[in-house]
């Protein structure tokens, strides 16, 4: 599996990546070329031991129209059991991957949210850590419109964000909310006139710190909403700190702090 980057492109700079989607005369609608790209685009970034941030943004109009019905035409004959079911990205399908792998990067992930985010692209905004969103963004549950249910990680996703009541309502209706009724029902981080900027912005802030520790802090907090144990949940906040505690990151993040400058972590 590669990148097209006539669907998605990878820059990194400071330590921060930004995986731009590229389709912008599509809306940055997902058809198989784009679904590839961006699980590529995650489980590349997933190996590199001195990422520390990843920020998710969109060419054009908008972040992604959702699914490029007219490109997945050709397998309306095929049997959905071979084409949906198989489970080839650990647990989950291709599709389902395009917001799961995000959740997989060991580093936050941003998303940054303008024009729309239906359907597949309001899942892939799910997949991230944080979404900073336009105002004017509409973003929708869409598949409801297709005789379907959101099946691309949506309901692991959402209802870690928000009540049963509003997935529930998104879901039946298909309707579009703005970014602010969004962000009123947990499904929107911030508002922002410049999301792009403003991520990159929150993006540079956790790149100054303690890259060990914040990817123990992503761990951790996964863990903390998998619905482990209260006793799971202790033991690993323990584990995590112990690991810590001492090594050369927290040493540093301390020297910095002391000496009123910024932090020089080592490159791994």
């Amino acid at each position: 599996m590669t990148i097209n980057p006539e669907r998605v492109t990878i820059t990194i700079e400071n330590h921060i990546a930004q995986v731009r989607l590229t389709r912008a005369d599509k809306m940055n609608a997902v058809d198989p070329d784009m679904a590839e790209s961006v699980v590529a685009a995650g489980r590349h970034l997933m190996g590199l031991t001195d990422l520390r941030a990843v920020v998710i943004s969109g060419e054009g109009r908008g972040f992604c129209a959702g699914l490029d019905v007219a490109s997945f035409a050709k397998f309306a004959a095929t049997d959905p059991e071979d084409r949906v079911m198989p489970r080839t990205h650990d647990d989950a399908n291709l599709m389902q991957e395009v917001a799961m792998v995000w959740q997989r990067v060991p580093v936050p992930v941003i998303a940054a949210v303008h024009g729309v985010a239906f359907g597949a692209g309001f899942q892939l905004a799910l997949g991230a850590d944080i979404r900073i969103a336009h105002p004017e963004t509409k973003l929708a549950i869409m598949e409801m419109k297709w005789g379907l249910v959101p099946d691309m990680g949506g309901m692991v996703l959402l209802p870690k964000l928000a009540r049963s009541d509003v997935i529930r309502r998104m879901t039946f209706t298909a309707e579009p909310i703005l970014a602010p009724q969004a962000l009123d029902w947990g499904m929107v981080t911030e508002l922002s006139d410049t999301p792009l900027e403003a991520a990159t912005a929150l993006a540079t802030t956790i790149a100054s710190k303690s890259p060990t520790a914040m990817r123990a802090a992503k761990r951790l907090l996964q863990l903390a909403e998998s619905g482990a144990s209260q006793a799971d949940v202790l033991y690993a906040e323990s584990r995590e700190q112990t690991d810590l505690i001492g090594k050369p990151d927290q040493l540093e993040q301390i020297a910095a702090n002391l000496q009123n400058r910024a932090p020089a972590f080592k490159l791994r």
